[in-house]
């Protein structure tokens, strides 16, 4: 086990960086259904710029994001592909010499039509596929057999082929569909949309899943109000897929129980490492139990102008006080939780001021780690003062935007960004309709 806390005050400094990204798919229930999760779909993005819905954070999305007209209009461009072979192929026949058969094209209409088209669609272009070539034969003096009755034969065989393509691949849409539904599922019983206040505390929050498909990622998050404060906890687990989300959810089970009986955020820490244990113990076959996660707890105390936070393997948080922003220097950051190494040392808490009107960002390395292609990592200090006068509804947005334009691969990583606002001064202590809400 490891020894009791030792608190410090810290000065301004970078924080390390660590390993322990995750990301996983919307297959949640492919163990269900079998089915692979879907390729390209629209990644979540969770923001707190809209205060309706029972006051959680809502879903934000960003106002244009560049894949999506190239995708329709790749979509376009393949529902007319097959009249434009119908058109052209007869065209070309009819105005070159007797010799070119352009005619023999023509058998590429019902296969393209399956790619975008359904059962009867297909059909319909495998129709209008076998009258033109029948009319082009006729038109050139061809006799009945062999020629013309083969290549009809040819087209009637690879139109009923396209045709059953088509039925596969409505069914599979229509089963991701599912999958896709139940994967929304899990993510609001995973991960719980933020409250936008909790006791005396402002939330906002930026949530993305890197993976094609995916509505929850390796990243995680909860505050809870308790007994003389709130207690916040961030966290990333190692790896990808199924295992990242499970666990992800055993370590939000562990601190949502923790959270209100701990005496303080070492012991919610060794309840976060006895979890991942006892798992590992019970289930060996998983490879959720193979996991290790960063994980930063914070405790902001209802009578005291300070946040207290303690750090297993997790960047440090931003901390914004009027026009000045530093990131925290953490004293003695602890190894990440269920790390396969044998460690015995102390949880090292620090002690930050944070008065009311205070602004602190935590977030994920999906945010620190970003580079830019001359492999630069994303300024997020100088993002935070240059935005230190805006609105905490329009953080996680500009976050966002500005991640996605700096990173050479727009957002390849889980992006997570809870922004904290202790309340007493200006429009983020204004009291809310909200205040009695907290996160389950």
């Amino acid at each position: 086990m490891r020894g009791c806390p030792d608190t410090n005050r810290t000065g301004p400094a970078d924080a390390a960086r660590t390993t322990g990204t995750a990301a996983l798919t919307a297959g949640a229930a492919a163990r269900t259904t079998g089915a692979p999760p879907a390729a390209g779909a629209v990644r979540t993005a969770r923001t707190a710029d809209t205060a309706g819905r029972a006051g959680a954070a809502e879903p934000a999305r960003p106002g244009h994001r560049g894949p999506r007209r190239p995708a329709e209009f790749r979509y376009l461009l393949g529902r007319a592909l097959p009249f434009l072979v119908l058109v052209a192929a007869p065209l070309a026949d009819v105005l070159t010499a007797p010799e070119e058969r352009f005619d023999r094209f023509l058998v590429a209409a019902p296969a393209l039509a399956a790619v975008t088209r359904g059962v009867r669609g297909t059909l319909v272009v495998g129709a209008l596929a076998m009258g033109t070539t029948a009319l082009l034969a006729l038109d050139r003096g061809d006799r009945l057999l062999p020629a013309l009755l083969a290549g009809q034969t040819v087209l009637a065989v690879v139109t009923l082929a396209a045709a059953l393509s088509s039925q596969a691949r409505r069914r599979r849409e229509v089963e991701l569909r599912r999958v896709s539904e139940v994967a929304e599922a899990a993510q609001r019983a995973v991960l719980r949309p933020l409250p936008r206040r909790v006791g005396d505390v402002g939330l906002r929050l930026l949530y993305e899943a890197s993976a094609a498909g995916a509505h929850v990622g390796g990243d995680f998050y909860k505050a809870l109000k308790v007994r003389g404060g709130v207690r916040i906890m961030l966290g990333d687990v190692q790896g990808k897929g199924l295992a990242a989300v499970e666990a992800a959810s055993l370590l939000l089970g562990s601190f949502r129980e923790a959270a209100y009986t701990a005496s303080g955020l070492p012991a919610i820490a060794e309840r976060l490492e006895a979890s991942m244990a006892r798992y590992a113990e019970r289930a060996p076959e998983s490879t959720a139990a193979d996991r290790f996660a960063t994980v930063l707890l914070a405790e902001i105390p209802d009578d005291e102008p300070v946040v207290r936070l303690l750090s297993c393997g997790h960047p440090a948080p931003v901390v914004q006080r009027g026009a000045v922003v530093r990131t925290v220097e953490l004293s003695s950051p602890s190894v990440p939780v269920h790390l396969p190494v044998p460690v015995d040392a102390p949880f090292t808490v620090d002690e930050v001021p944070f008065a009311p009107g205070d602004r602190m960002l935590m977030f994920t390395d999906g945010v620190s780690e970003t580079r830019d292609r001359h492999g630069a990592f994303y300024p997020l200090e100088r993002r935070m003062r240059d935005w230190a006068a805006e609105p905490a509804d329009r953080i996680p947005g500009l976050l966002q935007e500005d991640l996605a334009r700096f990173g050479a691969r727009g957002l390849d990583d889980d992006t997570t960004a809870v922004l904290v606002v202790r309340g007493g001064a200006g429009e983020e202590s204004r009291p809310s309709h909200e205040d009695h809400l907290v996160s389950a």
